[in-house]
């Protein structure tokens, strides 16, 4: 899978690039990500990127031109036949969750712009970008950090980018319900002991008690999902035990 990335500030990716889980599936090929700098496709002599907006207001405005060239040169990278996705990161956008992140895992190819200052040339919104995408009902001072979430939440469901692809599916937001309590070593912690069942070998009872424990957390921290969610039998059986 391919990431670019258009953006002004291009040094605020290299600590997450280097390290960890992306880095490693980085130097695997699993994930391709390639970073450009806005003020290298600036169309004149002092590379700028920004300017003021008409009608006046406060702020500046990034100009059309670079981002509009820097996608186009992003747009000769693909592989033949193969159209990306062009996101533009505003606060503006469709908010980002888990089910979006799982629809771009299928898109092999995601064109980044990082929006900057008071935002983008309207233009740009109108006639280049297919997706617009928010993180959250605030505001940053760019959307490199945004473009990092984002990227971060869909290179993970990679297939050989998380050591196990089947832990990415019982996750939080998955399937609609928030992740189950975890333990590990010791089992008693300053009195605090793991709770039994999962002592006990019993591969179902695990399974079920786990399945119980995700119903509770999201009745009690996100009832809003299981209004929005098919309910198996199964499931049923169980919100009858908490309630």
């Amino acid at each position: 899978m391919r990431f670019d990335v258009v953006t002004a500030v291009p040094e605020c990716f290299a600590g997450w690039l280097d390290s960890s889980i992306i880095q490693r599936a980085r130097a695997a090929g699993k994930i391709e990500i390639a970073l450009h700098a806005l003020r290298n496709f600036a169309p004149d002599k002092h590379r700028m990127i920004d300017d003021y907006p008409y009608g006046g207001g406060r702020g500046m405005v990034l100009k059309p031109e670079p981002i509009f060239r820097a996608v186009e040169y992003c747009l000769t990278q693909a592989r033949p036949g193969l159209k990306p996705e062009i996101i533009l990161l505003t606060p503006q956008g469709q908010v980002f969750t888990q089910s979006v992140a799982q629809e771009l895992a299928t898109c092999p190819h995601l064109i980044f712009i990082c929006g900057r200052y008071e935002g983008v040339d309207e233009r740009v919104r109108e006639h280049l970008v297919t997706w617009e995408l928010s993180i959250g009902d605030y505001v940053l001072i760019g959307g490199e950090i945004p473009a990092m979430v984002v990227m971060e939440a869909v290179a993970r469901l990679v297939p050989g980018v998380v050591g196990t692809y089947a832990s990415t599916e019982d996750e939080s937001f998955s399937n609609g319900l928030l992740e189950y309590p975890h333990y590990t070593r010791p089992a008693e912690f300053r009195g605090w002991k793991v709770p039994d069942i999962l002592l006990s070998g019993h591969h179902e009872r695990v399974r079920l008690w786990r399945h119980l424990q995700r119903l509770k957390r999201t009745l009690e921290r996100r009832p809003e999902l299981l209004t929005q969610r098919r309910l198996t039998r199964e499931e049923r059986r169980l919100l009858v035990r908490i309630l």
